[in-house]
């Protein structure tokens, strides 16, 4: 029997942005995908409602991966597919597999020989990349700092150590709430000549996108509490 493929669907990151971050493409194939695999099923269901679903949702059937339902078994999720069913993938937001757990869900796609298929879609990481004006063919994504705060100044010391060294672009991000110590300690931290630009709520109608040296930053600094923030820092030689 063929298998069915793995399809990796990206989701809006600002509320009412369908139309300038999905494609025409991407609606038509949740339109013939009846099983999904989410991080979040009311969101996943409010999304794909967006997105153009015409589908009854009565008619999905939809598999939670959540941080509850994570640590066992993935069998569950793959039934569908090894019976030949296509089946979608949602994270919470943005790309699938991108800073998000669906990650292992591809790992075992991979290992059972499922097709995988990532669809065209609205990506922080990148979004923020290509408007910041720094190094984009050098590059590495860090993901979360330490909470410990002698941990994230030591690593923030480090990342613009790695940024001078190999003239190579640093992303991380941090959890909106923390956002604000997180930038206190980077102006603390960094170099006055170094370059930190802030992306954040990208694709939104109050999108903030700003390069600025530390100590530009350090004249003006702007409250991003509980913002979906992009911080990336970079140092030419």
């Amino acid at each position: 029997m063929t298998k069915g493929t793995l399809y990796l669907i990206p989701v809006v990151m600002a509320e009412g942005a369908e139309q300038q971050s999905l494609t025409p493409f991407l609606s038509q194939t949740i339109n013939e995908i009846k099983e999904y695999i989410v991080e979040n099923e009311k969101t996943a269901r409010r999304c794909l409602k967006n997105a153009g679903l015409q589908t009854k949702q009565s008619e999905l059937l939809i598999h939670d991966y959540g941080k509850h339902q994570r640590g066992g078994s993935l069998k569950p999720y793959f039934q569908g597919l090894e019976n030949g069913q296509n089946v979608g993938l949602m994270s919470e937001a943005g790309c699938p597999g991108i800073a998000d757990p669906g990650a292992d869900i591809v790992a075992e796609a991979h290992r059972r020989g499922i097709r995988v298929v990532p669809l065209v879609g609205p990506s922080s990481l990148i979004l923020a990349l290509m408007g910041s004006g720094f190094n984009g063919q050098s590059f590495a994504f860090q993901g979360y700092l330490p909470i410990d705060k002698q941990g994230r100044i030591k690593r923030i010391k480090d990342l613009e150590a790695f940024a001078e060294h190999f003239r190579q672009t640093q992303l991380f991000i941090e959890t909106p709430f923390r956002n604000n110590p997180l930038l206190n300690d980077i102006l603390s931290v960094c170099k006055n000549d170094t370059k930190l630009c802030i992306a954040a709520n990208l694709t939104s109608a109050d999108e903030f996108l700003q390069t600025k040296t530390i100590a530009e930053w350090k004249k003006t600094v702007p409250d991003l509490h509980k913002q979906p923030c992009i911080f990336l820092i970079y140092r030419s030689k």
